[in-house]
């Protein structure tokens, strides 16, 4: 086995929802929404299944789905891209991957920020670079111009940007969009934006693109999903868009790992693209009630949150609710003792992690929120008494 991966385990991910599964607790760990999905887009699925071609579709994507990608970025977001600047794939995932294969070469270093989604790392080693971390901490997981000239070296190519950030739950502000602009361009860097929870912002925000940023358009590879946007997360259906040069250079990459995605899948996510604004309104407004939510109920049970401006993801700060534990000791037990799955925020350090963070999902039905909640006050009061 390459020892890349002879090194590694389980994802935190998959070994807390299989505990979960194993004890019957309530699942607020893996980043999954419970409800199944927008009727529509699934209808639009199966038609296509049983009405369409299901032969191989053009290994960059159906026309549909690209030409669909292209007009709902210039309508949400201001971008002018043509649909033969995007490249479907199975999934963001595969398209990190496949963005990092085509650009990295043997020795090249990489900046990731931590937290980092668990998939960065691996894959920016096996395709022969050497990751540079920058370390973002809590409250406000805060990018500046020092941290990244400390990470950079005449080696360094390429930087990894996840915005809106999944373990944090954070937005990149205008003013950390610039300076990450301003330090691509002055080093003549690539940036891979893993742009997947842009239509999940909340709060009246919306989220802008790093390839919209002066001088980033023709150096920027933005990676979308329409498993997030549609919560359909099983779907596996994403994109990466990028000028035409970079965007060849993609395709290559991507013919050699997946090849092709399933055309029903990508016929249905062209048509979600094409809803109105009212409809991505409603969705975020449904998610943050949802947020609100278990807030509130956290709150009373005691426990102080960090801000969550978007993902599914809220966090809970142990130190400043009195909690004595680390965060993976607070998970252990949590699920141990009260029956509810969350994930250590550690997990998403390389090194020298931030240990005091704790992430729930809240993608969950109200029935379920409340049922974690009640468990969750009945642990935190149980450890006021240890």
């Amino acid at each position: 086995m390459n020892p890349i991966y002879a090194r590694m385990g389980t994802t935190i991910f998959e070994a807390m929802s299989a505990r979960a599964r194993a004890s019957g607790a309530i699942n607020l760990g893996q980043g999954f929404p419970e409800a199944q999905g927008p009727a529509d887009i699934i209808d639009a699925a199966a038609r296509a299944l049983v009405e369409k071609s299901n032969q191989y579709p053009p290994m960059v994507g159906l026309p549909e789905l690209r030409q669909a990608v292209a007009a709902h970025y210039a309508e949400h977001q201001g971008l002018d891209l043509s649909p033969e600047e995007v490249v479907v794939t199975s999934g963001a995932t595969e398209a990190i991957a496949a963005s990092l294969l085509a650009l990295v070469s043997p020795g090249d270093e990489v900046i990731l920020f931590q937290p980092l989604y668990d998939a960065y790392l691996p894959l920016v080693e096996r395709a022969g670079g050497v990751a540079k971390l920058v370390r973002l901490s809590p409250p406000d997981w805060r990018v500046t111009a020092e941290m990244l000239e400390a990470a950079w070296s005449p080696k360094t190519r390429l930087l990894v940007l996840n915005s809106p950030l999944n373990p944090s739950a954070s937005m990149i502000g205008a003013e950390e969009l610039a300076v990450i602009a301003r330090f691509c361009i002055e080093r003549d860097l690539t940036a891979i934006c893993d742009e997947v929870w842009e239509e999940l912002v909340f709060d009246g925000a919306r989220h802008v693109p790093l390839m919209a940023q002066p001088g980033m358009r023709e150096r920027t590879v933005k990676i979308g999903s329409a498993g997030k946007m549609f919560a359909l997360t099983g779907w596996k259906v994403g994109w990466m868009c990028a000028a035409p040069e970079l965007a060849r250079g993609l395709a290559k990459a991507h013919q050699f790992l997946t090849f092709t995605t399933p055309p029903n899948l990508q016929w249905a996510a062209a048509y979600g693209l094409g809803k109105d604004k009212a409809w991505f309104d409603k969705e975020r407004a449904d998610f943050q009630r949802s947020r609100d939510r278990l807030a509130a109920g956290l709150r009373e049970a005691g426990c102080v949150t960090l801000p969550s401006a978007a993902t599914y993801f809220l966090s809970i700060d142990l130190t400043a609710s009195g909690i004595a534990l680390d965060d993976v000791t607070f998970c252990n037990r949590l699920l141990d003792e009260a029956g509810v799955a969350a994930i250590p925020v550690s997990a998403f350090y390389a090194e020298d992690p931030v240990t005091n963070v704790v992430r729930l999902c809240f993608a969950k039905s109200d029935a379920t929120l409340d049922a974690a909640i009640e468990r969750m006050a009945g642990f935190r009061e149980a450890l006021g008494q240890e």
